[in-house]
């Protein structure tokens, strides 16, 4: 077991031992609930959804990684959970159109969306939290009517009779993004616990969970556009909030929430370690701090590209191109889980940080479509290595009493970072054209080698 897992991760099983078992100096013998008549008796079986290893051993085929990940999670987990993260992923474009539809300004349209933004980073780490102390089920089921309400809530602001005010649509607008559920940060928490610590097994978890957040925030922004465009402004709120009432739920009380389940006080006390003053925090705090730098990539790349496209008279076509960086790292990210074990989380974080940075001055080059294309699969491909790097760092520095809160402190960071990159990337864009907003890009891509590097250095062997 990598000693990096925490311990409180329950053990992978597997087949049992006749022979004699052996023991350590340090550590006496387990005695059976035979040998010791006051011996607690046996905890109930959890589902076979929720037990770490459950079903056959993994095989070494490129299929049989992912089928795996079938078999952990049990039946239905996997489109569960893509779909109950659409939400996430739809709200702030959502925001965006709705008000912009209802107000005749683009302003207010931006500013509803920055306050789904703002409230998501609030809100996301408080659920995240909560999760840690009572459990993913509970908070998840009261997130999922909360977020409902709140849609509620925003379409009767945007269309109130007297016409939509500013401050009461923005208010809306950021009670809808602190109470949108964090599927996606919660499922990696329970992904830690059904691979019982094998670093491959939950490379590919990890893997997978990156594509999907890439796929949805891809399809998530398409249905906005395509409801909105086909029908009204308002009905994609109207799918955000079907989904949310049923899927998140469904997500919820799954049978692998088991795998996560709630730290009570006691426990909490028994599994923290003696911290290192000051060093504890900092490893927690540079993951957060490299999806800051991820999101600003994000943020300032979207806004050049649109740029870029109303440079050309293609304004409408930034989506489009961003959705080819986001497919070239959803790729990428898959292939994670074939990379050698020997090849450390720390050095992955490094050299896929520096990929980006070698990659992302490409963007100032191309002067037509063709060549973006080119450039944007090229760029993409360190990209999602490096969310599912992070991902495997943030679970690992974090005590297990707090893996809920740190992960959905990660997924906050991206979109803190996104708000962050698309208004640095607004202003160059004013001054510079494309290029200009471009280098905000190639800025955070050099943050982020800055952050992996001191986070190398701190995990050196001897520190």
């Amino acid at each position: 077991m990598n000693p990096l897992i925490p311990s409180t991760v329950p053990e992978r099983t597997g087949p049992r031992r006749t022979g004699p078992r052996r023991t350590s100096p340090e550590l006496p013998a387990r005695s059976s609930a035979a040998d010791s008549p006051a011996a607690e008796p046996p905890a109930p079986e959890r589902p076979a959804a929720a037990r770490p290893g459950a079903g056959r051993r993994p095989t070494r085929s490129s299929g049989g990684r992912y089928a795996r990940l079938l078999r952990l999670g049990g039946r239905g987990f996997l489109p569960i959970a893509f779909v109950a993260r659409l939400p996430l992923a739809m709200t702030t474009v959502g925001a965006l159109t709705l008000a912009t539809a209802a107000t005749g300004s683009y302003a207010v349209g931006g500013l509803a969306a920055g306050a789904v933004g703002v409230g998501s980073a609030l809100g996301g780490p408080l659920m995240g939290h909560l999760a840690d102390r009572v459990g993913q089920r509970a908070v998840l089921l009261v997130s999922a009517l909360a977020h409902t309400v709140a849609i509620g809530l925003l379409l009767v602001t945007a269309h109130a009779p007297a016409g939509p005010a500013v401050p009461p649509l923005a208010a809306a607008s950021l009670l809808v993004g602190t109470t949108c559920p964090q599927v996606g940060p919660l499922a990696r928490v329970r992904w830690r616990g059904l691979t019982g610590g094998d670093r491959r097994e939950l490379d590919t978890a990890l893997s997978y969970e990156s594509t999907a957040d890439e796929l949805t925030f891809v399809l998530g922004p398409a249905l906005v556009g395509l409801l909105a465009s086909l029908l009204a402004p308002w009905t994609p709120f109207v799918l955000v909030a079907a989904l949310t009432i049923t899927m998140v739920p469904c997500f919820a009380v799954h049978p692998t929430h088991l795998a996560a389940p709630a730290a009570a006080g006691g426990r909490r006390r028994r599994s923290a370690a003696p911290a290192v003053p000051g060093r504890d925090r900092v490893l927690v705090l540079l993951p957060v701090l490299g999806m800051v730098a991820m999101g600003t990539f994000f943020g300032a790349v979207q806004n050049a590209l649109s740029a870029f496209g109303g440079e050309l008279g293609v304004r409408s076509a930034a989506g489009l191109l961003y959705a080819v960086l986001g497919v070239s790292s959803a790729a990428a990210a898959l292939s994670v889980a074939w990379w050698p074990q020997r090849f450390r989380p720390a050095a992955r974080w490094v050299v896929s940080a520096g990929a980006m940075a070698a990659l992302s001055p490409l963007f100032l080059l191309p002067g037509g479509m063709v060549p973006m294309l080119g450039v944007l699969l090229l760029a993409g491909l360190p990209v999602g290595p490096t969310m599912v790097t992070i991902y495997t760092i943030g679970g690992d520095v974090a005590r297990p009493e707090r893996l809920g809160t740190v992960m959905t402190m990660l997924a906050s960071g991206v979109v803190l970072g996104t708000a962050v990159g698309a208004a640095l990337a607004g202003v160059m864009a004013e001054t510079a054209g494309h290029r200009g907003a471009f280098t905000a890009a190639v800025g955070a891509a050099c943050a982020m080698v800055v952050i992996s590097a001191a986070l190398a250095l701190l995990q050196r062997p001897g520190r």
